[in-house]
């Protein structure tokens, strides 16, 4: 491996997209390196934003030119200011918007008339506001931004930062370092954006760029993901995302950034009902379940994190660290304890210290001497107080050992000058640089870097430097998994027959904008995608429920069939059991005159007369619409487990035979199926086909179908059968799909 320099210099002249790239990529490379910045509602009142980000463009001597726009003034900050856009010496390129918000639509139209290419939206008082005047502002001004085709940031952000043009159009005041870093970073809040670009700053990590999107009237965070995915100096991609209104926009930079090999750092907000509450209060957006998210984004690189302080350390690993090649891992420690601490986390995240080779072995045990323990995390300490260079042979051994993978050392940065320390970490970086594994310092808690850390830090680019074991133990993981994505995934389409989608398309039709399909309907199209369901027959009389569980054969079940009724077993809609003529004319009448006692009176379809099967296991299969992330399976433990137990696991759709595997895979009642505890193995086949069918079913239904459960769906050593099913319609588009 070489070595890495992850601070190397980026300008808009080393670079610029081909001639084949998608056209967003090179609309946003001509908003970071744009000739001019115009700042069109320039002011010097004390503290406005204007003034503060002219005073960052002037201080960090942007690259291009600066003209400042305001009709009333001929002069300020000690230059000329121009009274529009046609006044100005050149056609403008990237447009800052200063203005109130009731002007901002016009300028938009203005700039581009005037041969602007990008803009930025400082200006709020759009879809953040719950008022119709705001409101009204915000269509406005996304018609004015599709119109016009300008690359426009916000509004109602703060700014951006692209480092090799020195340009930071943001009202920040902190100091920022103008290095061309490995990051890059876009979100949709400024002030979390600016904190994490300022924590990197503060570890040693360069940013190249920063990109605040605010309410995404125009580009959106998915677009800056595509653009760093194609630009060569961005190793790392971070985001910080309130909602993802484009699925497939989202998901096709995340494969643009795997393909490039570059992980995508997410801190996503909506992990709790609260959280997905406020990212819509804040801007709008629909958050959909964080599982959902988590499904669909981890099969596509990305990693997603639950805060700040792992944000930066999961960075940090990735800027410093290629992924391994596997998951061997090697550690030295120079103290017992520590040692014990090293263990105990990494188990905790089921990753384990490997054996040594034969020959590292060997080699330590000659080093250290008779009666030394030589073992995995190796504790040098006692051996290094007698002998110092005990302690860097040791790490030469683990990184030289080629039954390691990734080597871990105990131990944190000096903040203050100290040659021998110093000097062991320029070696150990060496040896990184020339090895072929990641090597890894941790900190077992967090210690603040001083200036002459930060500046010792920034010369040791090969290795990555960690804090809080925890958190270092959790990106480590991460870097890990990374390493076994597969760049490129194959697209997986519907894979259903042209009959299962007609079928589809009849019932969609004839549901007459029904809240959802009643038990009848549902088997029947779920057994049209291939999905195996119990033999069963409805019944309008007594009489004919008889003669149905006959034909059948005894036991039988007797369930309600009525769309209003989603929850059968809550109004004492089932019974099982059923071994008699007798049985099933008093279930027939039981049920019935239950159904006749609701207060809400819901129309009675039938009694579903259905064949019992035996089971070894209940399981669960489903699907959902997911507000942000779009059709997703489920599969898991069933039946009334369901809530106590948990287990289920979650993928996007369409899915392939071995992604239904997989699925089943990451759930206990996956490792149930393949015989527990010498039980025979259950009928996987028939739970993955019921997977693949639920999601072309899905796939092939759109925005049609908002849910379908399959509760349980029973399962033995021969046979997998739905015995119950639920599908559930979007109210809108079944009455499109109805002619309503």
């Amino acid at each position: 491996m070489e070595a890495r320099v992850v601070n190397a210099s980026h300008s808009a002249e080393n670079w610029s997209p081909s001639s084949d790239a998608s056209d967003i990529v090179k609309s946003i490379h001509a908003m970071l390196h744009p000739r001019n910045i115009v700042l069109v509602g320039a002011t010097d009142k004390p503290g406005n934003y204007a003034e503060r980000i002219w005073n960052n463009l002037v201080k960090y001597q942007y690259k291009g030119k600066l003209f400042p726009v305001n009709a009333k003034r001929e002069t300020i900050w000690g230059v000329p200011c121009y009274k529009d856009f046609a006044s100005l010496p050149e056609k403008p390129d990237h447009v800052l918007v200063l203005v109130p918000a009731r002007f901002a639509v016009q300028v938009i139209r203005d700039a581009a008339a005037a041969g602007a290419r990008s803009a930025t939206i400082v200006t709020s008082g759009f879809s953040e506001l719950q008022d119709a005047d705001s409101q009204r502002l915000a269509v406005e001004l996304k018609e004015a931004v599709r119109e016009t085709g300008l690359a426009v940031t916000g509004p109602n952000c703060l700014g951006n930062l692209s480092a090799g043009e020195n340009l930071f159009t943001n009202i920040d005041d902190r100091i920022v370092t103008m290095e061309a870093g490995p990051v890059a970073i876009a979100g949709q809040s400024g002030a979390i954006v600016m904190a994490i670009r300022q924590a990197l700053e503060d570890r040693g990590v360069g940013v190249g760029y920063m990109v605040t999107t605010g309410n995404e009237t125009g580009l959106e965070t998915p677009d800056l993901m595509a653009y760093f995915a194609a630009d060569p100096s961005i190793r790392v991609i971070v985001v910080y995302l309130e909602g993802v209104r484009n699925t497939k926009v989202f998901r096709e930079a995340c494969k643009a950034a795997r393909a490039a090999g570059k992980p995508v750092i997410a801190l996503k907000l909506g992990a709790s009902e609260g959280g997905r509450a406020a990212a819509m209060a804040h801007t709008g957006a629909l958050a959909g379940s964080i599982q959902t998210f988590d499904a669909i984004s981890t099969r596509e690189g990305v990693i997603r994190v639950r805060g700040l302080d792992e944000l930066i350390e999961t960075t940090e690993c990735f800027v410093h660290a290629e992924p391994p090649k596997s998951n061997r891992l090697a550690g030295v420690s120079l103290s017992g304890g520590k040692r014990g601490l090293l263990i105990d986390a990494f188990d905790s995240a089921g990753l384990n210290f490997a054996p040594l080779s034969a020959d590292a072995t060997e080699k330590l045990a000659k080093m250290l001497g008779p009666g030394s323990i030589v073992g995995n995390p190796l504790d040098a300490g006692f051996a290094a107080v007698v002998d110092p260079s005990v302690y860097m042979q040791s790490i030469k051994i683990m990184i030289d050992d080629p039954d390691t993978d990734i080597v871990i050392i105990d131990a944190e940065l000096p903040k203050a000058p100290h040659e021998l320390r110093e000097r062991n970490l320029r070696i150990v970086n060496d040896m990184a640089g020339a090895a072929s594994k990641p090597v890894v310092y941790i900190s077992a808690m967090s210690i603040g870097f001083t200036e002459f850390t930060k500046g010792l830090r920034k010369s040791l680019p090969n290795i990555a430097v960690m804090q809080g074991l925890d958190r270092a133990v959790g990106a480590i993981k991460s870097l890990i998994e990374y390493a076994s994505l597969r760049k490129v995934v194959p697209e997986i389409a519907s894979s259903s027959k042209a009959s299962a989608r007609a079928v589809l398309e009849k019932t969609l039709r004839s549901a007459n904008g029904a809240a959802a399909l009643d038990e009848v309907a549902s088997k029947k199209l779920l057994k049209a995608y291939g999905i195996p369901v119990s033999k069963e027959e409805i019944a309008q009389t007594a009489a004919d429920a008889v003669k149905i569980a006959k034909k059948i054969g005894f036991p039988v079940v007797a369930k309600v069939v009525s769309a209003e009724i989603l929850h059968k077993s809550d109004i004492g809609g089932v019974v099982l059991n059923i071994n008699s003529s007798a049985e099933v004319k008093k279930a027939f009448n039981d049920i019935t005159a239950r159904v006749k006692k609701l207060k809400n009176k819901p129309k009675l379809e039938g009694i579903l007369i259905a064949q019992q099967v035996k089971s070894d296991l209940e399981l669960v299969v489903g699907a959902s619409l997911d507000a942000e992330m779009g059709p997703v399976v489920l599969f898991g433990t069933g039946g009334v487990d369901i809530e106590l137990m948990k287990d289920v696991a979650l993928a996007g759709a369409p899915l392939d035979a071995d992604e239904a595997k997989q699925l089943i895979g990451k759930t206990k009642a996956g490792v149930k199926m393949k015989g527990y505890r010498g039980k025979p193995a259950l009928h996987e086949a028939s739970a993955v086909k019921a997977l693949v069918g639920l999601s072309n079913l899905m796939a092939d239904a759109g925005t049609r179908i908002a849910s379908i459960d399959v509760n349980p769906f029973l399962i033995n050593s021969k046979v997998g059968v739905a015995v119950d099913g639920l599908i559930v319609l979007n109210n809108a588009a079944a009455n499109k799909a109805a002619g309503h």
